[in-house]
């Protein structure tokens, strides 16, 4: 059997990773600005995260939702402490894609609406209802093309307006900074005028904190910078330093009842030690604050480069966006093949960063030596 080739790959085979850097089979060291989509959290092969899910798989990795796990129970504690939801619900899934599909569900069965509105360039997911929010129509197949949607640009606070009013919308679901979209970000004025919207019109206001949360901005999560509570909150990635685990955080507006949300998976034993040992870790090394003082400093030295290839950078904390005047495609393969450095991208022009939250700023200096080799 061969694998489906839905991928278009580099030919490195990555087989060792330990803080911010990696090794390929033929022992090449890289630099890992990209953290495997903003997954790696605390780091790659973390010795308290390593311990912590070798000891519990050796006790017990899975067993299902039909008993208690006093794991979650811990989880739930643990997370509201860190993040300031304490008074909010935890729901556990596997995947971010997951998480926004059960937000939109439970906003449905609340208000009973089905229209939903997301921004243009949003990417919340690849199945069913998150793919239908995301703006892309080459993933969308005609299946889940189904009308639920309605695209808005980002910020215009009179077209959300003008939406909204009609009283038939649903959920906005929002990132509040745009990922896939190139690191755009929302305005404290626009989150607050959708937030008195949403209010007026029992309209859930769902922040999908998948990528830009987590720490990942300089604050527990990216909307925490703009003076808003949203009902509900969707992370995943680096919950659990790249063990598959997700979860929705949930307003005490919204009443459980049982059935209604369920999965196989989520929550397991495993993915729980996980996620407790990235909390312990961001605690104990203060990388959340890492995360804003390192993030700060990177983007200050990347504008000091002086080259006409740098259109903007933009970005907060540990999630940046470098605009290029160019496609990206020949930069960016250069710093893998030559340079040994991984980053993301997006759209045709975007360089993006989304290294381990441990990230210092000697790694700092040392890309961008490289990436001004680059350029």
């Amino acid at each position: 059997m061969n694998l489906f080739d839905v991928y278009p790959l580099f030919d490195v085979n990555i087989v060792k990773g330990e803080g911010c850097k990696v090794w390929d089979e033929k022992g090449q060291e890289y630099l890992d600005l990209y953290g495997g989509h903003a997954v790696i959290s605390v780091g790659h092969a973390h010795p308290k995260y390593v311990k912590a899910i070798s000891e519990q798989v050796a006790k017990l990795g899975f067993y299902s939702n039909s008993v208690i796990n006093d794991l979650q129970r811990q989880l739930a504690q643990k997370l509201g402490e860190a993040c300031g939801y304490e008074d909010y619900s935890l729901f556990l899934i596997n995947s971010g894609a997951e998480a926004n599909e059960n937000a939109l569900k439970l906003a449905s069965f609340t208000n009973g609406r089905t229209r939903v509105l997301s921004f243009e360039k949003a990417f919340h997911g690849r199945t069913s209802l998150a793919v239908e929010v995301t703006n892309n129509p080459k993933i969308i197949a005609p299946i889940n093309a189904n009308n639920h949607v309605t695209y808005l640009p980002i910020n215009d606070l009179d077209a959300f307006a003008k939406e909204i009013k009609k009283g038939d919308v649903c959920a906005v679901i929002i990132e509040c900074i745009q990922g896939v979209g190139g690191i755009r970000m929302v305005t404290p004025e626009f989150l607050k005028g959708l937030r008195q919207l949403c209010d007026e019109t029992d309209t859930v206001l769902i922040c999908d904190e998948i990528q830009c949360g987590y720490g990942r901005s300089g604050k527990f999560f990216a909307h925490q910078h703009l003076g808003v509570k949203p009902d509900m909150i969707t992370v995943a990635k680096g919950i659990a330093n790249g063990y598959p685990m997700s979860a929705v955080l949930i307003s005490p507006k919204f009443k459980p009842v049982y059935g209604q949300l369920g999965t196989t998976f989520g929550g397991n034993h495993l993915g729980c030690a996980a996620a407790l040992s990235v909390l312990e870790i961001m605690k104990e090394e203060k990388l959340v604050e890492n995360a804003a003082e390192v993030g700060a400093y990177l983007m200050s030295e990347i504008r000091k480069i002086n080259s006409p290839k740098i259109v903007e950078v933009r970005g907060q904390g540990l999630m940046i966006g470098i605009e290029l005047s160019e496609p990206y495609k020949e930069i960016r393969t250069k710093l893998v093949k030559e340079l040994h450095v991984f980053t993301g991208c997006s759209g045709t022009h975007v360089l993006r960063l989304l290294p381990p939250l441990c990230l210092t700023k000697a790694q700092v200096d040392e890309f961008i030596k490289r990436f001004k080799a680059c350029l």
